[in-house]
């Protein structure tokens, strides 16, 4: 099945979006002084950003964020070219939990496997239980953590466990700081699980684990639509025939509005294009927005082995992930407070040569001040571009609070943050490059 798939909410705001921050990109575009490295520039961005809503790839907003980057490296003088890939969709008509009179919401995970019509019915279990789980439906609680990916063993390894005793569907909770559903990524090409597969947020989950433990009867209903549908990679290229690459990288596609899991890394990548031609007029320059990164960054691969230039004629590779630059918060009981400075749950890495200048110019961000050598392992679209063997590069990943969470919305982000951020990438740039 094919189809397009996008919810109201989506579509108003990338609408009511699409004309302000479209008339916004030619002016960043020619900006020939530093105002772009601004907080009031960059915050724009990520705001921006956030009212295009919910970033599923190959969906509305995702589909406005490609071309809302496109106009601007076209604006800052770049050849623009689209990549285009099949990704999944499904969109959830019903995903709940009956309990009696009680209905619990759930969260379809993708690839969604779907109970039919008249739901799936069976005692509820939880998985630590002891024996054989036959005809269950099961509640897998994860352990407290910023959720991010099927494939992490922490949840995958649970995750056969119960289905390998038996269980008919699995609940899991994800557990973390927003008590939210956290939506994973998955594989593109299979579903994690041959069973139905749920999410049931932390904070809606006392009932459904009080049931559990009794074995209480319940009715899975998880039902909807999906299929495949086109994503799209846009790629920026300046081009100085022998002349040694620049790349720069940032994804932009995720579950939810993704302002703060992805906002920060866009604006500091649109900063970085309206600047770099200038600051590096004899580099040859190529600039990747990716989609299709909550199916394990399955974009990256695609630019990766089309789109990246040999690695013996690439100088840099800098890749911008997941929280460059996100709010942090106090965590209370019930509450997140936030706080004016950065999540410092991120990590720089670099080629070994590159550590120790990096920690000197993030000297007192938080997370970024130490940075790391690539050589002790990677995380996110990162691990693509040390896979495919370029030598010289940088990049940030990590997790902030509302990671994954419905809840991650433009109040993550704060502009000082992410303005500090951006002119160390710059410096570290300006320092790596010979």
């Amino acid at each position: 099945m094919s189809g397009f798939s996008s919810d109201r909410r989506t579509l108003l705001k990338a609408g009511l979006a699409a004309p302000i921050a479209l008339q916004a990109g030619p002016a960043a575009g020619t900006s020939g002084d530093l105002t772009m490295f601004g907080p009031e520039r960059l915050f724009a961005d990520v705001k921006s950003y956030a009212e295009a809503g919910n970033k599923q790839s190959g969906g509305a907003g995702d589909g406005w964020t490609a071309d809302w980057t496109a106009k601007r490296l076209t604006a800052a003088g770049f050849e623009v070219e689209r990549q285009s890939f099949d990704v999944p969709w499904f969109e959830a008509s019903r995903c709940e939990l009956v309990l009696g009179d009680l209905g619990v919401p759930l969260v379809a995970q993708p690839l969604a496997i779907e109970t039919g019509e008249t739901g799936l019915k069976g005692p509820l279990r939880l998985v630590e239980a002891a024996g054989r789980l036959d005809g269950a439906i099961t509640v897998l609680r994860l352990p407290y953590r910023r959720w991010s990916s099927l494939v992490d063993r922490a949840v995958r390894d649970p995750l056969a466990d119960a289905l390998a005793r038996g269980a008919s569907a699995v609940i899991l909770v994800t557990t973390g700081p927003t008590g939210e559903a956290l939506l994973l990524n998955a594989p593109a090409d299979r579903p994690a699980s041959d069973k139905p597969l749920a999410l049931l947020a932390p904070r809606r989950s006392a009932p459904v684990i009080e049931a559990a433990r009794y074995g209480s009867t319940a009715k899975l209903l998880l039902r909807g639509r999906g299929g495949s549908r086109l994503a799209q990679n846009v790629i920026g290229r300046r081009v100085l025939p022998g002349r040694p690459w620049l790349v720069v990288s940032t994804p932009r596609s995720g579950w939810t509005d993704c302002a703060g899991e992805r906002g920060p890394g866009i604006a500091i990548w649109l900063a970085l294009a309206d600047w770099m031609p200038r600051a590096f007029p004899q580099r040859s320059l190529l600039f990747v927005c990716n989609s299709g990164h909550e199916y394990e960054n399955l974009g990256a691969s695609h630019i990766v082995e089309k789109v990246g230039p040999p690695t013996g004629d690439t100088a840099f590779w800098l890749h911008l992930g997941a929280n460059a630059a996100t709010r942090d918060y106090q965590e209370t009981p019930g509450r997140l407070l936030p706080l004016p400075s950065a999540d410092p749950y991120r990590f720089l890495m670099t080629s070994p040569g590159f550590v120790e200048r990096a920690r000197h110019i993030f000297k007192g961000q938080p997370g970024l001040e130490m940075a790391y050598p690539s050589s002790e392992g990677t995380a996110g679209e990162l691990s693509e571009v040390i896979k495919a063997g370029y030598p010289s590069h940088a990049g940030i990943f990590g997790a902030h609070r509302h990671h994954h969470a419905a809840t991650d919305d433009l109040s993550t982000v704060a502009p000082e943050p992410l303005a500090a951020t951006a002119r160390g990438f710059r410096d570290l740039l300006t320092a790596s490059v010979a």
